[in-house]
């Protein structure tokens, strides 16, 4: 069964870490680009970051930038989230996803591809 599970959210205070994990099974991660996506109750959802399959290309959403960082472990079949400096507007569910790293021309627009394999999702709850 193909499909990715993110792991590690939960309720963090302002300022505080968390770090997110997205682990594959059923299929061979290196051969895909993984992007995080999160959605903020009655919000849209939005990209966070992407990483492209060897792990040399990353892109982060203005929002974000300094603040997270994304990486991965192709030995694993797992990419990973560090999020720090957490505000509660960071407050969302956080999913991950997959599209084949030969399909990204630009990873610029790394959040506008369509995505092959998606996860359930992982609650992250910032507040004091």
């Amino acid at each position: 069964q193909l499909q990715l599970v993110e792991s590690g959210g939960g309720l963090v205070q302002p300022g505080g870490s968390l770090r997110l994990s997205c682990a594959a099974s059923g299929f061979t991660s290196d051969q895909y680009a993984i992007v995080w996506f999160r959605q903020a109750p009655g919000k849209e959802r939005e990209g966070v970051s992407c990483i492209s399959s060897s792990g040399s290309i990353t892109k982060y959403a203005d929002s974000v930038k300094g603040r997270f960082s994304i990486s991965r472990d192709n030995a694993k079949n797992t990419v990973y989230l560090q999020m720090n400096t957490l505000k509660p507007e960071d407050t969302a569910v956080y999913y991950c996803a997959a599209v084949r790293g030969s399909d990204v021309s630009y990873y610029s627009r790394c959040f506008d591809y369509a995505m092959i394999y998606w996860g359930k999702g992982t609650l992250v709850t910032v507040s004091s």
